[in-house]
């Protein structure tokens, strides 16, 4: 008997499990596949940050807002590069999302919704975040799931990855290949929809699309699989060129190539104002510490040697942080001494030339860089980059560096869609029957060359949820 349903969703993350649920719930018949052992995708990583305009949450809040203001928001942090066709769609109904998980018991953190700083902010508090970060979608998505499940209408494959996708003589995608339970299941589909996410997690193909070095934060399962899959039937890929990387991670203890989020620097100045420097291989610094734009500082990132640099500090400075926030998100002061010489990429010694050794920094540049520094500290005045907080100088041993590196989280380069979500080709004709939607598009897509806070978990969670209504609309 072959195995037939109106809706293939191929990855059970953000965007494929609001589809493949609604779709079901909708009266589709739903196949959700998904190749790791677990559902949930890059929510298992994710701070889970969703913005929406209009929300009742705001509303209790006496927070004035809507999707204009929130349109023109996006519009100014990417310049106009992101596309307004998609972020229009998703501004629209991104108050009605954010209402649908409150109503369905999502656990909000007490703060939201609030204006976050970790990149450039709104102008309006409306970043929303659960108690558990991204695992309190997840938490409600299970539930979702398990409704769509027991209306016999959805079913879920675990430990399932696919593998082909095949056209008919008319070029509509038709059939999907997965390997499931061991063998190569060949599986008819009215609609395929590719939820695949990202591919932050294979260097070759970033390379290809980003054109930069990958050192990953992303989930392993980040592949590029939805992308590879429809590239072979001609789709185009768009957002090349608009890579941005996330501003600096420490290096992973033991993987090469990947760095950690969860205890990563805080180097947002209007989170910590900064007591350290920033220098390059070379020793030199490149970008004044205390910019309040973290857009900017990305940008810059980019432009340095291996998009590399440490954050260079005395034992005094270090000591100084108690009174702030600290240097690594969850370390005290005694944490970073302890870890120094011990941790990757978090280094310490008596005296600069030493710690310039061990870390891999030139010599001569760091004492020349730390010599002017201190001299603009005495002046008061940072001639090289207009540095204006300028607390203290960087004098006595023990000195430290820790290393950073511009980290991938997610990919800009993505399916080209349609505002109907229709993957497209090269030739920007559709491919019937195929759709894509969540960071496969990209994160161009709805951000433009910027990190638009929400931009990516919301329209993933509202696009889904939109496609799933309109395919079962359609399944007669």
């Amino acid at each position: 008997m072959e195995l037939s349903y109106d809706l293939v969703v191929i990855g059970a993350g953000t965007a494929g499990i609001p589809c493949a649920a609604e779709a079901a719930l909708g009266g589709a018949t739903v196949l959700l596949v998904e190749k790791d052992h677990q559902i949930g995708g890059t929510m298992h990583v994710s701070g889970g940050h969703m913005a929406a305009a209009g929300t009742r949450r705001q509303a209790e809040r006496g927070i004035a807002d809507s999707p204009e203001a929130h349109l023109a928001d996006i519009h100014r942090i990417s310049g106009g590069t992101a596309r307004d066709d998609l972020v229009r769609i998703n501004v629209e109904h991104a108050a009605e999302t954010v209402d649908w998980l409150d109503d369905r018991g999502f656990r909000f953190a007490a703060e939201t919704p609030r204006i976050v700083y970790g990149h450039e902010p709104y102008e309006t508090a409306r970043t929303y975040y659960g108690t558990d970060e991204a695992m309190s979608i997840l938490e409600v998505f299970r539930g979702l799931l398990d409704e769509a499940v027991a209306t016999g209408r959805l079913e879920l494959w675990k430990n399932s990855p696919v593998i082909g996708l095949t056209t008919d003589d008319d070029n509509r995608v038709t059939r999907v290949t997965v390997i499931h339970g061991g063998q190569d299941v060949e599986v008819r589909a009215r609609q395929v929809v590719l939820a695949t996410g990202g591919f932050a997690a294979e260097p070759e193909l970033f390379l290809e699309l980003e054109g930069a070095p990958l050192v990953s934060a992303a989930h392993p399962t980040s592949t590029g699989d939805g992308i590879l899959l429809a590239q072979e039937l001609g789709a185009a890929v768009a957002g090349m060129g608009s890579f941005l990387p996330s501003f600096g991670g420490l290096p992973h203890p033991t993987s090469p190539g990947r760095a950690t989020w969860s205890d990563r620097q805080i180097l947002t100045a209007t989170e910590r104002p900064p007591v350290e420097i920033y220098v390059d291989r070379s020793g030199r610094r490149w970008v004044a510490e205390d910019e309040p734009s973290i857009d900017l500082k990305e940008r810059a990132l980019t432009r340095i040697e291996d998009m590399t640099f440490w954050t260079v500090f005395d034992d005094a400075m270090l000591e100084s942080t108690r009174s702030t926030r600290p240097l690594v998100v969850g370390w005290t002061p005694e944490d970073l001494r302890a870890q120094a010489n011990l941790r990757l990429g978090v280094h310490s010694a008596d005296t600069l030339e030493e710690l310039a050794q061990t870390a891999g920094i030139d010599p001569a540049g760091l004492a020349s860089t730390v010599t002017r520094y201190n001299e603009a500290v005495a002046a008061g005045v940072d001639s090289d980059f207009g540095r204006t907080h300028l607390p203290m100088p960087l004098l006595q041993g023990p000195f430290y560096a820790i290393r950073n590196h511009a980290i991938s989280l997610v990919t800009f380069a993505g399916l080209d869609i349609d505002s109907d979500f229709r993957v497209r080709r090269t030739d920007g004709t559709s491919i019937p029957n195929l759709y894509a939607i969540g960071e496969v598009i990209g994160a161009a897509a709805t951000c433009g060359q910027s990190f638009c806070s929400g931009m990516l978990i919301t329209p993933a969670i509202t696009f889904g949820r939109l496609l799933g209504r309109r395919l079962a609309a359609a399944k007669e």
